[in-house]
Protein backbone atom coordinates (compact mmCIF):
# COMPACT_ATOMS: atom_id res chain seq x y z
CA UNK A 1 0.00 0.00 0.00
CA UNK A 2 1.30 3.39 -1.03
CA UNK A 3 2.17 5.98 1.38
CA UNK A 4 -0.60 8.72 0.26
CA UNK A 5 -3.39 5.55 0.09
CA UNK A 6 -2.36 5.08 3.80
CA UNK A 7 -2.42 9.10 4.49
CA UNK A 8 -5.97 8.89 3.03
CA UNK A 9 -6.69 5.82 5.46
CA UNK A 10 -5.60 7.33 8.50
CA UNK A 11 -7.55 11.12 7.87
CA UNK A 12 -10.74 9.01 7.02
CA UNK A 13 -10.05 7.33 10.84
CA UNK A 14 -9.33 9.82 12.48
CA UNK A 15 -12.09 12.11 10.81
CA UNK A 16 -14.54 9.17 12.09
CA UNK A 17 -13.13 9.53 15.70
CA UNK A 18 -13.46 12.90 15.93
CA UNK A 19 -16.92 12.88 14.61
CA UNK A 20 -17.67 10.43 17.30
CA UNK A 21 -17.39 13.19 20.21
CA UNK A 22 -13.36 11.41 21.12
CA UNK A 23 -11.53 14.15 22.71
CA UNK A 24 -8.65 15.58 20.16
CA UNK A 25 -5.82 14.22 22.28
CA UNK A 26 -7.53 10.57 22.18
CA UNK A 27 -8.16 10.62 18.81
CA UNK A 28 -4.76 11.46 17.68
CA UNK A 29 -2.69 9.08 20.21
CA UNK A 30 -5.12 6.25 19.04
CA UNK A 31 -4.72 6.27 15.15
CA UNK A 32 -0.72 7.33 15.98
CA UNK A 33 -0.58 3.57 18.25
CA UNK A 34 -3.10 1.37 15.83
CA UNK A 35 -1.55 2.60 12.54
CA UNK A 36 2.46 2.44 14.10
CA UNK A 37 1.34 -1.32 14.94
CA UNK A 38 -0.14 -2.03 11.87
CA UNK A 39 2.38 -1.08 9.59
CA UNK A 40 5.59 -0.83 12.09
CA UNK A 41 5.23 -4.33 13.59
CA UNK A 42 4.47 -4.58 17.96
CA UNK A 43 7.86 -3.78 18.22
CA UNK A 44 7.37 -0.04 17.77
CA UNK A 45 5.18 0.23 20.83
CA UNK A 46 8.77 0.59 22.64
CA UNK A 47 9.34 4.14 21.15
CA UNK A 48 5.10 5.84 21.92
CA UNK A 49 6.14 6.74 25.58
CA UNK A 50 9.21 8.34 24.29
CA UNK A 51 7.69 10.22 21.72
CA UNK A 52 4.82 11.14 23.55
CA UNK A 53 7.32 12.48 26.27
CA UNK A 54 9.79 13.52 24.49
CA UNK A 55 6.73 15.46 22.39
CA UNK A 56 7.07 17.81 25.83
CA UNK A 57 10.68 17.60 26.73
CA UNK A 58 10.62 21.88 25.48
CA UNK A 59 11.48 24.21 27.77
CA UNK A 60 9.74 26.76 25.72
CA UNK A 61 6.20 24.73 26.55
CA UNK A 62 6.84 25.85 30.11
CA UNK A 63 5.05 29.32 28.68
CA UNK A 64 1.96 28.34 28.16
CA UNK A 65 0.55 27.20 31.27
CA UNK A 66 1.93 30.85 32.59
CA UNK A 67 -0.02 32.33 29.99
CA UNK A 68 -2.89 30.47 30.46
CA UNK A 69 -2.81 30.51 34.69
CA UNK A 70 -2.17 34.77 33.70
CA UNK A 71 -6.10 35.08 31.68
CA UNK A 72 -7.31 32.69 34.29
CA UNK A 73 -6.51 35.29 36.98
CA UNK A 74 -7.88 37.93 34.63
CA UNK A 75 -11.11 36.03 33.87
CA UNK A 76 -11.93 35.31 37.60
CA UNK A 77 -11.47 38.75 38.39
CA UNK A 78 -13.83 42.00 37.51
CA UNK A 79 -11.11 43.04 35.32
CA UNK A 80 -13.24 42.47 32.02
CA UNK A 81 -16.11 44.20 33.46
CA UNK A 82 -14.00 47.24 34.67
CA UNK A 83 -12.46 47.53 30.88
CA UNK A 84 -15.67 47.36 29.37
CA UNK A 85 -17.07 49.96 31.35
CA UNK A 86 -13.72 52.22 30.72
CA UNK A 87 -14.45 52.21 27.11
CA UNK A 88 -17.92 52.59 27.56
CA UNK A 89 -17.27 56.03 29.63
CA UNK A 90 -14.45 56.86 27.49
CA UNK A 91 -16.32 56.50 24.16
CA UNK A 92 -20.09 56.74 24.24
CA UNK A 93 -19.96 60.07 22.32
CA UNK A 94 -18.37 58.53 19.48
CA UNK A 95 -20.44 57.23 16.46
CA UNK A 96 -20.71 53.93 17.46
CA UNK A 97 -18.91 54.10 20.82
CA UNK A 98 -21.12 51.17 21.81
CA UNK A 99 -20.11 48.87 19.05
CA UNK A 100 -16.63 49.86 19.36
CA UNK A 101 -16.23 49.59 22.86
CA UNK A 102 -17.60 45.88 22.88
CA UNK A 103 -15.06 45.05 19.88
CA UNK A 104 -12.24 46.80 21.58
CA UNK A 105 -12.80 45.05 24.63
CA UNK A 106 -12.63 41.79 23.12
CA UNK A 107 -9.28 42.75 21.48
CA UNK A 108 -7.84 43.89 25.05
CA UNK A 109 -9.08 41.17 27.00
CA UNK A 110 -8.46 38.43 24.33
CA UNK A 111 -5.10 39.75 24.34
CA UNK A 112 -4.63 39.87 28.31
CA UNK A 113 -6.78 36.43 28.57
CA UNK A 114 -5.39 34.54 25.66
CA UNK A 115 -8.55 32.47 25.81
CA UNK A 116 -11.54 33.26 23.44
CA UNK A 117 -14.22 31.59 25.21
CA UNK A 118 -12.95 33.47 28.20
CA UNK A 119 -13.23 36.63 26.10
CA UNK A 120 -17.13 35.93 24.52
CA UNK A 121 -18.00 34.97 28.03
CA UNK A 122 -16.82 37.88 29.79
CA UNK A 123 -17.43 40.74 27.32
CA UNK A 124 -20.56 38.78 26.19
CA UNK A 125 -22.10 39.02 29.56
CA UNK A 126 -22.04 42.58 29.84
CA UNK A 127 -22.10 44.00 26.27
CA UNK A 128 -24.84 41.79 24.54
CA UNK A 129 -27.42 43.15 27.00
CA UNK A 130 -26.09 47.05 26.85
CA UNK A 131 -26.95 46.52 22.78
CA UNK A 132 -30.47 44.63 23.09
CA UNK A 133 -31.32 47.43 25.41
CA UNK A 134 -30.73 50.27 23.02
CA UNK A 135 -32.17 48.57 20.07
CA UNK A 136 -28.78 46.64 18.31
CA UNK A 137 -30.49 43.75 16.40
CA UNK A 138 -29.52 40.15 17.91
CA UNK A 139 -27.52 39.23 15.30
CA UNK A 140 -25.03 42.03 15.40
CA UNK A 141 -24.50 41.94 19.45
CA UNK A 142 -23.35 38.42 19.33
CA UNK A 143 -21.84 37.93 16.00
CA UNK A 144 -19.45 41.04 17.15
CA UNK A 145 -18.54 39.19 20.19
CA UNK A 146 -17.92 35.74 18.78
CA UNK A 147 -16.14 37.53 16.13
CA UNK A 148 -14.14 39.97 19.03
CA UNK A 149 -13.07 37.08 21.02
CA UNK A 150 -11.23 35.12 18.42
CA UNK A 151 -8.37 38.13 18.27
CA UNK A 152 -7.08 36.36 21.48
CA UNK A 153 -5.28 33.69 19.40
CA UNK A 154 -3.38 36.52 16.88
CA UNK A 155 -2.60 39.79 19.24
CA UNK A 156 -0.08 38.95 21.37
CA UNK A 157 0.93 37.43 24.16
CA UNK A 158 -0.63 34.47 21.59
CA UNK A 159 -0.48 30.63 22.92
CA UNK A 160 -1.73 29.88 19.59
CA UNK A 161 1.72 31.48 18.28
CA UNK A 162 3.66 29.93 21.14
CA UNK A 163 2.67 26.60 19.38
CA UNK A 164 3.55 27.50 16.04
CA UNK A 165 6.76 28.51 17.20
CA UNK A 166 7.81 25.23 18.72
CA UNK A 167 6.27 23.10 16.52
CA UNK A 168 8.58 24.89 13.44
CA UNK A 169 11.31 25.77 15.39
CA UNK A 170 10.75 29.83 14.54
CA UNK A 171 10.69 32.86 16.46
CA UNK A 172 7.94 33.10 19.32
CA UNK A 173 9.27 36.94 19.97
CA UNK A 174 8.88 37.56 16.37
CA UNK A 175 5.86 35.72 15.83
CA UNK A 176 4.64 38.05 18.38
CA UNK A 177 5.60 40.97 16.73
CA UNK A 178 4.31 40.05 13.13
CA UNK A 179 0.64 39.20 14.86
CA UNK A 180 0.32 42.75 16.26
CA UNK A 181 -0.47 44.84 12.66
CA UNK A 182 -2.84 42.09 11.48
CA UNK A 183 -4.49 41.85 14.64
CA UNK A 184 -4.98 45.83 14.56
CA UNK A 185 -6.05 45.63 11.11
CA UNK A 186 -8.50 43.08 12.10
CA UNK A 187 -10.11 44.56 14.99
CA UNK A 188 -10.44 47.82 12.40
CA UNK A 189 -12.42 45.60 9.96
CA UNK A 190 -14.68 44.38 12.68
CA UNK A 191 -15.53 47.89 13.74
CA UNK A 192 -15.93 49.12 10.20
CA UNK A 193 -18.16 46.39 8.78
CA UNK A 194 -20.55 46.81 12.52
CA UNK A 195 -20.38 50.69 11.83
CA UNK A 196 -21.46 50.41 8.01
CA UNK A 197 -23.96 47.51 9.04
CA UNK A 198 -25.95 49.48 11.72
CA UNK A 199 -25.50 53.08 9.94
CA UNK A 200 -27.13 51.31 6.79
CA UNK A 201 -30.16 49.93 9.21
CA UNK A 202 -30.91 53.37 10.73
CA UNK A 203 -29.35 52.21 14.59
CA UNK A 204 -28.12 55.21 16.85
CA UNK A 205 -24.99 54.46 18.26
CA UNK A 206 -25.88 56.11 21.98
CA UNK A 207 -25.36 55.52 25.31
CA UNK A 208 -28.83 56.60 25.75
CA UNK A 209 -29.28 59.57 28.19
CA UNK A 210 -26.38 58.76 29.82
CA UNK A 211 -23.08 60.99 30.25
CA UNK A 212 -19.88 60.58 31.84
CA UNK A 213 -18.04 63.32 34.06
CA UNK A 214 -14.37 63.55 33.64
CA UNK A 215 -14.00 62.61 36.55
CA UNK A 216 -16.17 58.95 36.29
CA UNK A 217 -13.78 58.59 33.21
CA UNK A 218 -10.23 59.07 34.85
CA UNK A 219 -11.90 57.33 38.59
CA UNK A 220 -11.74 53.89 36.56
CA UNK A 221 -8.47 54.18 34.86
CA UNK A 222 -6.46 53.15 37.77
CA UNK A 223 -7.97 49.70 37.94
CA UNK A 224 -7.38 48.52 34.14
CA UNK A 225 -4.30 50.64 33.29
CA UNK A 226 -2.31 48.21 35.44
CA UNK A 227 -3.83 45.34 33.50
CA UNK A 228 -2.91 46.86 30.35
CA UNK A 229 0.64 47.49 31.75
CA UNK A 230 0.89 43.42 31.64
CA UNK A 231 0.94 43.48 27.71
CA UNK A 232 3.75 46.13 27.40
CA UNK A 233 5.93 44.51 30.14
CA UNK A 234 5.83 40.99 28.21
CA UNK A 235 6.37 42.17 25.03
CA UNK A 236 9.42 44.72 26.68
CA UNK A 237 11.17 41.42 28.30
CA UNK A 238 10.66 39.57 25.31
CA UNK A 239 11.90 41.99 22.36
CA UNK A 240 13.99 43.86 24.96
CA UNK A 241 16.23 40.45 25.23
CA UNK A 242 15.22 40.86 28.73
CA UNK A 243 14.09 37.48 29.03
CA UNK A 244 13.02 34.36 27.12
CA UNK A 245 9.35 33.43 26.59
CA UNK A 246 8.77 31.12 29.72
CA UNK A 247 10.36 33.79 31.77
CA UNK A 248 8.09 36.62 30.03
CA UNK A 249 4.57 34.58 30.73
CA UNK A 250 5.95 33.56 34.56
CA UNK A 251 6.71 37.36 35.48
CA UNK A 252 3.23 38.30 33.99
CA UNK A 253 1.32 35.25 35.61
CA UNK A 254 2.74 36.79 39.12
CA UNK A 255 2.11 40.35 37.93
CA UNK A 256 -1.53 38.64 36.94
CA UNK A 257 -2.13 37.18 40.27
CA UNK A 258 -0.87 40.00 42.64
CA UNK A 259 -2.72 42.73 40.80
CA UNK A 260 -6.38 40.36 41.33
CA UNK A 261 -5.24 40.21 45.00
CA UNK A 262 -4.55 43.67 45.45
CA UNK A 263 -7.16 45.56 43.32
CA UNK A 264 -10.28 43.31 43.53
CA UNK A 265 -9.47 41.76 47.28
CA UNK A 266 -9.58 38.41 46.19
CA UNK A 267 -7.95 37.07 49.36
CA UNK A 268 -10.28 33.87 49.61
CA UNK A 269 -8.29 30.87 49.42
CA UNK A 270 -11.51 29.11 47.40
CA UNK A 271 -10.66 31.69 44.55
CA UNK A 272 -7.52 31.18 44.14
CA UNK A 273 -8.27 27.23 44.21
CA UNK A 274 -10.83 28.20 41.50
CA UNK A 275 -7.95 29.76 39.24
CA UNK A 276 -5.55 27.25 39.76
CA UNK A 277 -7.90 24.53 38.49
CA UNK A 278 -9.26 26.09 35.77
CA UNK A 279 -5.53 26.82 34.44
CA UNK A 280 -4.57 23.46 35.43
CA UNK A 281 -7.47 21.62 33.11
CA UNK A 282 -6.61 23.98 30.11
CA UNK A 283 -2.98 23.58 30.59
CA UNK A 284 -3.69 19.88 30.83
CA UNK A 285 -5.71 19.49 27.94
CA UNK A 286 -3.31 21.25 25.62
CA UNK A 287 -0.46 19.62 26.88
CA UNK A 288 -1.86 16.29 26.07
CA UNK A 289 -2.92 17.50 22.96
CA UNK A 290 1.08 18.15 22.11
CA UNK A 291 2.07 15.05 23.30
CA UNK A 292 -0.55 13.40 21.13
CA UNK A 293 0.36 15.35 18.35
CA UNK A 294 4.14 14.33 18.48
CA UNK A 295 3.52 10.97 18.75
CA UNK A 296 1.21 11.24 15.37
CA UNK A 297 3.70 13.39 13.46
CA UNK A 298 6.24 10.39 14.32
CA UNK A 299 3.69 8.14 12.82
CA UNK A 300 2.99 10.33 9.26
CA UNK A 301 7.02 10.44 8.99
CA UNK A 302 7.72 7.10 10.41
CA UNK A 303 5.53 5.32 7.37
CA UNK A 304 6.83 7.84 5.26
CA UNK A 305 3.71 9.76 4.37
CA UNK A 306 4.44 13.22 5.19
CA UNK A 307 7.75 13.15 2.86
CA UNK A 308 5.47 12.14 0.06
CA UNK A 309 3.10 14.52 0.67
CA UNK A 310 5.70 17.13 0.85
CA UNK A 311 7.52 15.36 -2.59
CA UNK A 312 4.20 15.84 -4.22
CA UNK A 313 3.28 18.58 -3.57
CA UNK A 314 6.73 20.06 -4.49
CA UNK A 315 6.57 18.22 -8.06
CA UNK A 316 3.10 19.78 -9.19
CA UNK A 317 3.45 22.15 -11.82
CA UNK A 318 1.65 24.85 -10.78
CA UNK A 319 2.10 28.83 -9.42
CA UNK A 320 3.34 29.18 -6.01
CA UNK A 321 0.20 31.10 -5.19
CA UNK A 322 -1.86 28.24 -6.44
CA UNK A 323 -0.23 26.04 -4.22
CA UNK A 324 -0.72 28.68 -1.56
CA UNK A 325 -4.32 28.80 -2.51
CA UNK A 326 -4.99 25.14 -1.89
CA UNK A 327 -3.50 25.45 1.72
CA UNK A 328 -5.55 28.16 2.79
CA UNK A 329 -8.37 26.24 1.52
CA UNK A 330 -6.90 23.47 3.47
CA UNK A 331 -6.49 25.14 6.61
CA UNK A 332 -9.95 26.87 6.52
CA UNK A 333 -11.23 23.13 6.29
CA UNK A 334 -9.22 21.49 8.96
CA UNK A 335 -10.53 24.46 11.46
CA UNK A 336 -14.23 23.71 10.46
CA UNK A 337 -13.18 20.24 12.73
CA UNK A 338 -10.47 20.85 14.84
CA UNK A 339 -8.58 23.02 17.61
CA UNK A 340 -6.21 25.76 16.14
CA UNK A 341 -4.36 24.14 18.57
CA UNK A 342 -4.77 20.54 17.01
CA UNK A 343 -4.77 21.95 13.40
CA UNK A 344 -1.09 23.17 14.06
CA UNK A 345 0.51 20.71 15.56
CA UNK A 346 -0.46 17.97 12.72
CA UNK A 347 0.06 20.05 9.68
CA UNK A 348 2.26 23.13 10.30
CA UNK A 349 5.37 21.07 10.52
CA UNK A 350 4.55 19.90 7.20
CA UNK A 351 3.66 22.76 5.53
CA UNK A 352 6.33 25.27 6.46
CA UNK A 353 9.20 23.56 5.06
CA UNK A 354 6.43 23.66 1.84
CA UNK A 355 5.75 27.26 2.21
CA UNK A 356 9.67 28.05 2.36
CA UNK A 357 10.62 26.20 -0.67
CA UNK A 358 7.91 28.21 -2.40
CA UNK A 359 9.69 31.16 -1.35
CA UNK A 360 7.56 32.50 1.46
CA UNK A 361 8.50 33.57 4.71
CA UNK A 362 7.59 30.94 7.88
CA UNK A 363 6.49 33.99 10.22
CA UNK A 364 4.33 35.25 7.64
CA UNK A 365 2.74 31.82 7.12
CA UNK A 366 2.01 31.49 10.67
CA UNK A 367 0.00 34.75 10.75
CA UNK A 368 -1.82 33.72 7.84
CA UNK A 369 -2.32 30.36 9.06
CA UNK A 370 -3.84 31.87 12.63
CA UNK A 371 -6.35 33.85 11.04
CA UNK A 372 -7.43 30.76 9.20
CA UNK A 373 -7.93 28.87 12.43
CA UNK A 374 -9.97 32.12 13.73
CA UNK A 375 -12.71 31.64 11.29
CA UNK A 376 -13.21 28.32 12.54
CA UNK A 377 -13.85 29.18 16.02
CA UNK A 378 -17.27 31.03 14.43
CA UNK A 379 -17.95 28.24 11.82
CA UNK A 380 -19.67 24.95 12.40
CA UNK A 381 -19.23 22.15 13.47
CA UNK A 382 -17.14 23.16 16.14
CA UNK A 383 -17.48 26.76 16.30
CA UNK A 384 -16.52 27.03 20.02
CA UNK A 385 -17.13 30.51 20.25
CA UNK A 386 -21.26 30.37 19.37
CA UNK A 387 -21.71 27.87 21.81
CA UNK A 388 -20.35 30.03 24.12
CA UNK A 389 -22.40 33.08 23.28
CA UNK A 390 -25.21 30.91 22.92
CA UNK A 391 -24.65 29.85 26.03
CA UNK A 392 -24.59 32.96 27.72
CA UNK A 393 -27.06 34.41 25.70
CA UNK A 394 -30.36 31.87 25.05
CA UNK A 395 -32.51 33.86 23.92
CA UNK A 396 -30.61 34.37 20.72
CA UNK A 397 -30.36 32.18 18.89
CA UNK A 398 -28.02 29.60 17.66
CA UNK A 399 -28.60 30.74 13.80
CA UNK A 400 -29.03 33.70 14.47
CA UNK A 401 -25.45 33.81 16.43
CA UNK A 402 -24.22 32.35 12.96
CA UNK A 403 -25.78 34.96 10.81
CA UNK A 404 -24.22 37.20 12.66
CA UNK A 405 -20.90 36.08 12.86
CA UNK A 406 -20.91 35.98 9.01
CA UNK A 407 -20.00 38.90 7.77
CA UNK A 408 -17.36 38.71 10.34
CA UNK A 409 -16.05 35.34 8.53
CA UNK A 410 -15.67 37.61 5.29
CA UNK A 411 -13.76 40.79 7.07
CA UNK A 412 -11.07 37.53 8.53
CA UNK A 413 -11.01 36.43 4.83
CA UNK A 414 -10.14 39.79 3.43
CA UNK A 415 -7.63 40.00 6.03
CA UNK A 416 -6.34 37.10 4.56
CA UNK A 417 -6.39 38.78 0.87
CA UNK A 418 -4.74 41.50 2.22
CA UNK A 419 -2.09 39.79 4.16
CA UNK A 420 -1.24 37.59 0.69
CA UNK A 421 -0.76 40.63 -1.01
CA UNK A 422 1.39 42.68 1.44
CA UNK A 423 3.39 40.37 3.47
CA UNK A 424 4.53 43.73 4.84
CA UNK A 425 1.95 43.92 7.54
CA UNK A 426 3.26 41.12 9.26
CA UNK A 427 6.68 41.00 8.28
CA UNK A 428 7.99 44.77 8.74
CA UNK A 429 6.97 45.29 12.61
CA UNK A 430 9.80 42.39 13.41
CA UNK A 431 12.39 43.50 10.79
CA UNK A 432 12.11 46.61 12.12
CA UNK A 433 12.19 45.89 15.47
CA UNK A 434 14.42 42.84 15.43
CA UNK A 435 16.58 42.78 12.38
CA UNK A 436 15.92 40.70 9.41
CA UNK A 437 15.28 37.02 10.05
CA UNK A 438 17.74 34.65 8.63
CA UNK A 439 16.52 31.37 7.91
Amino acid sequence: MSPLIIGLLIVFVLVFLLLTGMPVAFALGSVAIVFLVIFDGVNSVDVIADTLFGGLNEFALLSIPMFILMGSAIASSRAGSDLYEALERWFYKVPGGLIISNIGACSIFAALSGSSPATCAAIGKMGIPEMQKRGYPDSLAAGAIAAGGTLGILIPPSITMIVYGIATETSIGRLFMAGIIPGIMLTGLFMAWSLYYARRKGFHFKAGDKGYSWKEKFEILPKIMPFLMIIVLVLYALYGGVATPSEAAGIGAFVCIALVVFIYKMWNLREHWEILRSAMRESVMIMMIIGSAALFSYMMSSLYITQSLAEGIATLDVSPWVLLLSINFFLLLAGLFLPPVAVILMAAPTLVPIVETIGFDPIWFGVMLTLNMEIGLITPPVGLNLYVINSIAPDIKLPTILWGALPFMICMLIGIALLIMFPGLATWLPDYMMGPAQY
